[in-house]
């Protein structure tokens, strides 16, 4: 039988189509090798929001082109958002390149792998079809990513995703909800919807299938067997009263927003067309918690924007301050190619600048998430658990609803829903030791 070897970078997103590629790959004979050196097939689902993800994905293109040069007849594939920037010159640039596909195309691998080579003129199209239409191989048994939209409307200057995925297009419900319930059928307790701007869901959804977020929300919790529904990545100008309604209301909505600022700064957020300012976030973000006070919120936050001042940095490290948050993913601003800040903004921060103004945010974030991960010392966590712990195999772990990770002692199955009594903490994790087993839906 064929074998391939799969290599993902970047979002959610692209984990959720890897899944779908492998599921692809495994109805068409293909198995899976351990390496790329055992593979007939090499596959990359690439990411390119920032210079840092095509630096990393260079690196590992080089090793499979000392594979092709030893092996001529392995095929070198490359998908994801990077194949879909490239597409004017990725077989001229890279010609031991066998196969690139947007990810818009993932469900035509199989049509692409059969043809063996193909053109880069007319290669990339976006045909409407969504990757979650397809067979797919989950890395957990009990937890499920569900994409419910491809695309993005929004402009924000920095961001190069309208580009490579298109104009956002709704995945109708119905689909959805069958696919939740084959998968609850299947073992899954939790998914996790995925959408470039989940929460945007359903304006383009006309009649029988019109359905707002809320209301989607709502209905995969219904699901029988479904005990946990997360989501990502929600645009701040699209939290709704009726969203922070469910979080406050439905028991399997799980008490953690991924609520993305980019900055403090409203100067900044308006050079970066994000459409709110620092008021109007943190006016969401009061509203959240006054529904839900122990709400989780985790955010991504740039440094060294074109023209970002001392004193916007400054708003930065405040905001991160007075929100009071779980988490961040933080980067240092790269510009892109295509877009409006990497083509007519230029990259004005100096790089000695940026390092320390990272360096900064880390720490404050760092902080700051330490004092809010001790609140949960001493209580009884609800934890889904997901394995062995990566740092000691003798512990497990697995995640509680506010999507912290806790490593602890005690017997646990993986995909079970355990407590487990919280004996410490630190900026990131959490630890502690089993004090039952929790199974009720919504319990924990």
């Amino acid at each position: 039988m064929p074998r391939y070897h799969l290599t993902t970078f970047g979002c959610q997103m692209n984990a959720h189509d890897s899944e779908r590629m492998r599921g692809l790959l495994g109805s068409l004979g293909y198995q899976e090798a351990p390496s790329r050196d055992d593979a007939d097939l090499i596959l990359f689902n690439t990411c390119t929001i920032r210079g840092s993800a095509d630096e990393r994905f260079m690196g590992n293109l080089g090793e499979a082109r000392r594979i092709k040069r030893e092996r001529p007849d392995v095929v070198v594939a490359v998908g994801g958002c990077w194949a879909q920037s490239q597409k004017e010159a990725v077989f001229t640039d890279f010609p031991f390149v066998d196969i690139a596909f947007g990810p818009g195309e993932v469900n035509r691998l199989g049509e692409l792998l059969a043809r063996e080579r193909i053109q880069a003129v007319g290669a990339f199209t976006f045909d409407g079809r969504f990757s979650g239409d397809l067979p797919s191989l989950r890395e957990r048994r009990h937890q499920a990513w569900v994409q419910i939209s491809v695309g993005c409307n929004c402009v924000c200057s920095y961001c190069i995703v309208p580009a490579v995925r298109g104009r956002e297009s709704s995945r109708p419900p119905q689909l959805i909800l069958d696919e939740v319930r084959r998968q609850a059928e299947d073992g899954v307790v939790e998914v996790t919807l995925l959408g470039q701007n989940v929460n945007s869901y359903g304006r383009d959804l006309r009649g029988d299938d019109r359905t707002g977020f809320a209301d989607l929300l709502s209905a995969v919790a219904s699901v029988p067997g479904i005990q946990r529904v997360r989501y990502t990545s929600p645009h701040p100008k699209d939290i709704r009263a009726d969203v922070i309604a469910v979080h406050r209301d439905v028991p399997e909505v799980c008490e953690h927003i991924h609520l993305p600022a980019q900055s403090g700064s409203t100067r900044v957020l308006k050079a970066m067309r994000r459409t709110y300012d620092r008021p109007r976030y943190l006016d969401l973000v009061a509203r959240i918690r006054d529904a839900v006070p122990d709400m989780a919120l985790t955010t991504d936050l740039i440094v060294g924007f074109p023209g970002e001042t001392d004193e916007d940095f400054q708003d930065t490290l405040s905001l991160v301050r007075e929100v009071g948050y779980d988490g961040a993913y933080t980067f240092v601003y790269s510009p892109r190619p295509g877009t409006e800040a990497g083509e007519r903004m230029g990259d004005d921060v100096p790089a000695e600048v940026k390092s320390q103004r990272i360096s900064a945010l880390i720490d404050e974030v760092q902080n700051t998430a330490r004092g809010r991960l001790a609140r949960h010392v001493g209580q009884v966590q609800g934890v889904l658990v997901e394995g062995p712990s990566r740092t000691d195999p003798s512990r497990m772990s697995g995640r509680t609803r506010h999507n912290v990770t806790v490593n602890f002692a005690g017997p646990a199955d993986e995909g079970a829903l355990v407590g487990v009594t919280i004996t410490g903490s630190t900026s990131t994790t959490l630890s502690g030791e089993v004090a039952r087993v929790a199974q009720p839906a919504g319990a924990a």
